[in-house]
């Protein structure tokens, strides 16, 4: 064993007296434990909501989406797309005709989304997930359905157990012209609401319909506002996505989900770094008391290193002592932080025993996700910081070597 090792342990770990310093050294350990296992939870924390939320836009954002790059609306009746929609790979091919309309319940407006979708929307089985009241029910029979957002059912205080009271949707006629009766410059549509989602602001202010009521609110027989792709688990999306951009040409844009919310993996992304600064600001105080507890360690020794000095040691070994020493510090408290970190995230995963404060549909309690790159960085992290801070507590114990020896 190396000879600075062996004494740098014998220094941490003898059991025969317990001095102050020692004491001190257990604190600065304590620190690197609660730094590295409160970093652990956090970002697990953080990866738990990260994953709830996108896993809740999922349910509205399909794996690809096309849309025109010009215009609002493009005819989907062409070869490709049809071959498209008879690909093996192809789970939902769905169609999607949406727009602005002015929604009215009970002589209250709000301003939403109308959004038509064809039959195949409703193969994506985490729909009723979202669902707050009622049911996702779009056609029963011939009569047509809407499932609408948390926002416009709060605004408009619509109760879609009453099938007495559909809500009305107005748009502008496409070939308006100007009327004594502004009425007659709208399409009017009633139609009874069945349940209502609640996912995120940027969705609960949609109306969610058949597209045969779309195209006929909207006058819009044949052309649709985006075609929505998902496919079988096991399809490559990036080789999928390429192929159909080289396909269709530039008049289209092809998406992922990455690309569709670019702004919410921009924002998670930026929260999660945020974080993780200041997190690792904290482990820097902590770790940085080991530099007090080693220069009071050298100010202790000062007989043994004189010793050690006289016996053949070079600054190299006596300065190898105290980095091990400081280095020993710091993996024996970042170790024992993470596998209590990982504890406390398997039983919050399992039992769910820190709640979120408030009821809500979506998660109780905080969400966890434990993943590996967490680990590597954590340890990275303290390892980083312990190896500078254990370089500075090496430096100061040569200090002045020569008046130690001089005082022996």
């Amino acid at each position: 064993m190396n000879t600075s090792i062996y004494i740098a342990k014998r220094y941490l770990f003898s059991g025969k007296k317990m001095h102050a310093i020692n004491i001190i050294s257990g604190i600065s350990m304590l620190g690197v434990l609660i730094g590295s296992a409160a970093l652990l939870i956090i970002l697990s924390v953080f990866n738990g909501f990260e994953k709830v939320i996108l896993s809740l836009y999922s349910n509205f954002t399909p794996e690809i989406k096309i849309e025109a790059k010009l215009g609002k609306t493009f005819n989907p009746n062409t070869p490709y797309f049809a071959s498209l929609h008879k690909d093996a790979r192809v789970f939902s091919f769905t169609e999607v005709l949406q727009e602005k309309a002015l929604i009215k319940y009970a002589d209250n407006p709000f301003l939403g989304t109308v959004m038509g979708v064809s039959d195949d929307f409703l193969k994506n089985s985490q729909l009723d997930s979202t669902i707050a009241i009622g049911s996702f029910t779009l056609k029963s029979g011939n009569q047509n359905f809407a499932v609408i957002g948390s926002t416009i059912q709060r605004t408009l205080g619509i109760n879609v157990h009453d099938q007495l009271s559909p809500i009305q949707i107005f748009s502008p006629r496409r070939d308006a012209e100007n009327s004594a009766n502004p009425l007659n410059e709208f399409v009017v549509r009633s139609i009874n609401p069945s349940g209502v989602f609640a996912i995120q602001q940027e969705f609960d202010d949609i109306t969610v319909t058949p597209i045969e009521f779309a195209r006929d609110l909207l006058d819009q027989p044949v052309n649709v506002s985006s075609l929505q792709l998902n496919f079988k688990r096991g399809t490559n999306l990036d080789a999928v996505q390429n192929d159909i951009q080289d396909k269709i040409g530039k008049d289209f844009t092809v998406k992922n989900r990455k690309e569709q919310n670019s702004e919410l993996y921009k924002t998670l992304n930026y929260e999660s770094w945020a974080v993780y600064m200041i997190l690792t600001f904290v482990l820097i105080i902590a770790i940085f008391n080991i530099i007090g507890s080693l220069t009071m360690l050298v100010i202790d020794k000062r007989k043994d290193i004189a010793i050690l000095s006289g016996l053949g040691a070079n600054k190299s070994m006596i300065q190898g002592i105290f980095f091990f020493e400081g280095m020993m510090i710091t993996a024996v408290g970042c170790i024992i932080g993470i596998v209590l970190g990982t504890i406390f995230c398997l039983l919050q995963q399992h039992y769910g025993w820190i709640k979120m404060g408030a009821k809500m549909t979506v998660l109780d309690a905080y969400p966890i996700d434990l993943k590996v790159k967490d680990f590597g960085l954590v340890l990275l992290t303290v390892g980083g910081i312990s190896v500078i801070a254990a370089g500075i507590s090496a430096r100061l114990s040569i200090k002045g070597l020569d008046e130690i020896k001089q005082d022996l």
